[in-house]
């Protein structure tokens, strides 16, 4: 069931209200198709995150979908309640191709890492390393980590090491730039899908 659209809907098929939302975004959100990464926060702290790295479905859909992932079903956290909202923060990554990359070529805070050996992968958004205040080993440490590998699994040949750039949007960046008007009217309520 669709927490937006209730009974007789599935999480599966597009949900009603998310695409009427969605029909009225820009063209791009109905027709690029990207990675994304949903990000919340409450009171500044990580409430929940959820991505995908690559997408076949429009922009709008894909955020949509790791919205409502990220709020409900991100293992770490309890989901979040309807209550929360209001406190919770929304932040969408939308991100570039991966691309294969030498350690000497990563550039803190431009660069997300992805590290794959086998079966295991770890991914880190660009803004990780800038928030902790990592060097390009550590970002690389901290990633293989996130992959359930060992610290130094990157020097190992076997290891593919990707990077990817990120276009950061806030809710309340989104929110100001659509409507002045619309800004002042909900800086103080925070919605989701």
């Amino acid at each position: 069931m669709c927490a937006a659209c209730g009974p007789g809907t599935r999480d599966e098929e597009p949900c009603g209200e998310l695409m009427e939302e969605a029909n009225e975004q820009p063209a791009v959100a109905r027709t690029r198709r990207a990675g994304v990464f949903v990000t919340l926060r409450a009171r500044g702290r990580l409430r929940g995150c959820i991505g995908q790295l690559s997408s076949e479905l429009p922009l709008a859909d894909t955020v949509a979908h790791c919205a409502r992932a990220a709020a409900r079903e991100d293992p770490r956290f309890a989901p979040v309640k309807p209550e929360e909202l209001s406190g919770t923060e929304i932040e969408i990554s939308v991100l570039s191709t991966p691309v294969a990359i030498t350690p000497e070529a990563i550039r803190i805070g431009e660069h997300g890492l992805i590290v794959s050996r086998g079966k295991c992968r770890g991914v880190l958004l660009p803004h990780v390393a800038t928030e902790f205040r990592w060097q390009a080993q550590r970002f690389l440490e901290e990633t293989c980590v996130k992959a359930g590998l060992a610290t130094d699994a990157w020097k190992d040949p076997e290891t593919e090491i990707q990077a990817f750039t990120a276009d950061v949007f806030t809710e309340k960046e989104l929110i100001a730039a659509s409507s002045p008007e619309r800004a002042r009217r909900s800086s103080s309520y925070s919605s989701s899908t």
